[in-house]
């Protein structure tokens, strides 16, 4: 039997998750009364049952109540009762935008403000964060990124390290990510730009990518590169961090630092402990701008 406890703060995603487990194979129950949990998981470890996958939703709608659930996670640990916690978090700015987007209320702000509401809410949830297996940042993360990594852990039951990796390229004239944990910047390499042949194409056609990694100066800063980012993230890890931006830039965005990203990419992507996702912020400013 697989139990999962599906929790985390609300608008990080939890729903998305129990419904992607469900269509996984998992049963699926949420916003169970707190006090029915202990004979919920009673039910399901029923020697012979039909039900191997299990997943329960639990969030702070669970109202005075939920100030019981420390003590039950204690009573089924004291039963031997195996759990898992998948805990979906996100930073305070993305839950608000995604609460105004939504125009829904925060069950914890009353008539207040809803990012008195998220504070509350965090203070609630510290004990069950702190179980937690798995803690999955979603702030950069679309639905499918979401999907992909739940599948990662509950699907094919692979390891998994608690953090989600950004490799972000961008250009410094149009203002450096405000979400970068790291900046690197790569305008000391040749630049594309002024090739002539090469001008019009990007950093993910092949003639471009050739020519900047064709330098020496290109192979050395990426040994260097990976080296130091195989060092940080593990110990990022130990510290609890569960989302991290890095941002390689050049001037435009456009050659010099897609190629250097999507190399890290690639280097990040052989390790499938992590998540990893590519994005190029600016690839195609430039030429909005000129036809402007």
């Amino acid at each position: 039997m697989r139990f999962v406890i599906v929790t985390g703060m609300s608008g990080a995603g939890k729903s998305t998750a129990l419904n992607m487990l469900e269509d996984a194979g998992y049963f699926c129950v949420d916003n169970l009364p707190i006090s029915l949990i202990p004979k919920f998981a009673d039910l399901l470890f029923v020697p012979n049952s039909e039900i191997t996958k299990a997943a329960l939703g639990i969030d702070v709608r669970g109202g005075r109540a939920f100030g019981e659930l420390e003590e039950i996670i204690r009573f089924l640990e004291e039963r031997n009762i195996e759990y898992e916690i998948l805990f979906l978090d996100a930073s305070d700015e993305v839950l608000v935008k995604r609460y105004k987007e939504t125009r829904r209320n925060h069950p914890l702000a009353g008539l207040g403000r809803i990012d008195q509401g998220i504070v509350k809410e965090r203070e609630k949830l510290t004990f069950l964060k702190k179980r937690a297996k798995y803690i999955v940042d979603t702030s950069q993360m679309l639905t499918r990124e979401l999907h992909q990594e739940l599948n990662h852990i509950f699907v094919d039951e692979k390891d998994y390290r608690n953090i989600y990796i950004t490799v972000l390229s961008f250009g410094f004239k149009y203002g450096i990510p405000s979400d970068a944990d790291l900046v690197f910047d790569v305008r000391f390499l040749p630049n594309p730009y002024y090739i002539d042949e090469l001008r019009a194409m990007s950093g993910n056609d092949a003639p471009v990518h050739d020519y900047v990694m064709e330098n020496e100066k290109s192979k050395e800063f990426l040994d260097k590169l990976t080296d130091m980012i195989e060092f940080l993230i593990p110990n990022y890890i130990l510290e609890g961090k569960h989302q991290l931006v890095i941002a390689v830039g050049c001037t435009g965005g456009k050659h010099r630092s897609v190629t250097l990203a999507n190399e890290l990419y690639t280097f990040l992507s052989e390790d499938d402990k992590y998540g990893v996702k590519m994005e190029h912020r600016d690839i195609g400013k430039d030429a909005i701008t000129k036809a402007k």
